[in-house]
């Protein structure tokens, strides 16, 4: 694993789902706080900035070039080029304590998004939807505090999903042309110092990369849950690792910001954008179809 570098020193409060864009070759990312989609590039750092009216927990790409977004409490898409923007879903019910959370499209090519509650009773109120092309949503999974951690292997027969806040990792059997899920399979339960599994990626060999978001590393899992590897961050709060660059060999990370000062000053690059060399390539991301 190479050095890290920060390629955007954006100083979010929360920065997750980076999301490697090949056509543009950028990296689109949220700043969930601040209500924003950052692009960054590689080799030249931060490019385009788009301000929402809402909280943007995830994206991901659609193929037409358009981004599908999860605000706070509906889906929309997004056009980077025009700032166009259209409601796809807006049927979220949960609480008001609730938000929509992790995202990812699928190889169904369906966007997948998780929701949160972020009440104090921590009630297991929170699910985990299925967003077709046509706007239609369907509740995959149920009883959650936390949904996270949505991946998908090379072959898009398995899925990977975590709750960052019940501390558990799990795998489903995953029908990539249908969308369908197997039952839930326990891989780990996870602590505060091992890193609680907050968003993660998937690479070719059939590694699981997880951003151990309490204990400032990656977790590399295998399929059955064994750590292969535990690589220390130079942040102390990362939150989700994205596979990028030419042949997807470069894996970049994204952080959080909520830290007393003091550890900010030993951590500065926390709420940025790192990057480092990858020792295996990624899995490419999956457009949402038909949009």
């Amino acid at each position: 694993m190479g050095p890290f570098r920060c390629i955007a020193d954006l100083r979010g409060t929360l920065l997750e789902s980076p999301v490697w864009d090949a056509r543009r070759g950028a990296i689109f990312l949220c700043d969930i706080e601040g209500a924003r989609i950052h692009e960054v590039g590689l080799e030249d750092g931060p490019r385009r900035v788009w301000q929402f009216d809402d909280k943007v927990a995830s994206l991901g790409l659609c193929d037409s070039g358009r981004l599908v977004v999860a605000l706070a409490r509906e889906v929309v898409l997004f056009d980077p080029e025009t700032g166009g923007q259209e409601t796809l879903w807006s049927g979220f019910s949960e609480s008001k304590a609730s938000r929509l959370n992790d995202g990812k499209v699928g190889p169904d090519g369906a966007f997948w998004v998780g929701s949160m509650n972020g009440a104090p009773d921590r009630a297991q109120t929170a699910r985990l939807y299925r967003i077709d092309m046509t706007g239609r949503a369907e509740i995959r999974a149920e009883e959650l505090l936390t949904s996270n951690g949505l991946a998908w292997s090379t072959d898009g027969r398995t899925m990977f999903h975590s709750d960052s806040q019940l501390s558990w990792l799990e795998r489903r059997d995953f029908d990539p042309e249908t969308g369908g899920l197997g039952a839930p399979i326990r891989l780990r339960d996870l602590d505060d110092a091992q890193g609680r599994a907050d968003g993660g990626a998937t690479d070719a060999e059939g590694g699981y990369w997880s951003a151990g978001v309490s204990a400032g590393v990656l977790n590399r899992y295998d399929r059955d849950g064994a750590v292969l590897q535990r690589l220390p961050m130079p942040v102390p709060g990362p939150t989700m690792p994205c596979f990028c660059g030419d042949g997807l060999r470069q894996i970049a990370v994204t952080s959080h910001r909520r830290w007393p000062d003091q550890t900010l000053a030993a951590a500065p690059w926390s709420g940025g954008l790192i990057l480092a060399n990858s020792p295996v390539a990624g899995v490419p991301v999956k457009r949402m179809k038909g949009l």
